[in-house]
């Protein structure tokens, strides 16, 4: 089994609230587990406006199935124009 964990630090330009921030990720992190077998949450920066971290988890039982299904959630992640992904982390466990 393994487990791949990728944290992605990303910028949100077009952010003037919370609210705003919120209505943007929401609908990527909808649209991720729609999509992906993968796991998603924000889990940093919840209180800025701009910026935020994204984390996205994947279990299989290969690492060549974890990492396609990750990578392809980044790509997922990179089609929308209003969010840029600045740093990205990659674990495997």
């Amino acid at each position: 089994m393994i487990v791949g964990l990728v944290s992605c630090e990303c910028i949100i330009y077009d952010a003037r609230s919370l609210k705003e921030k919120r209505s943007v990720l929401q609908r990527i992190l909808t649209r991720l587990q729609q999509k992906f077998n993968v796991s998603v949450a924000e889990v940093g920066f919840q209180d800025t406006w701009q910026h935020t971290q994204i984390a996205l988890t994947a279990v299989a039982s290969s690492k060549q199935a974890v990492e396609w299904e990750l990578s392809n959630a980044l790509k997922l992640i990179d089609s929308f124009p209003e969010i840029e992904r600045t740093i990205t982390d990659i674990e495997w466990l």
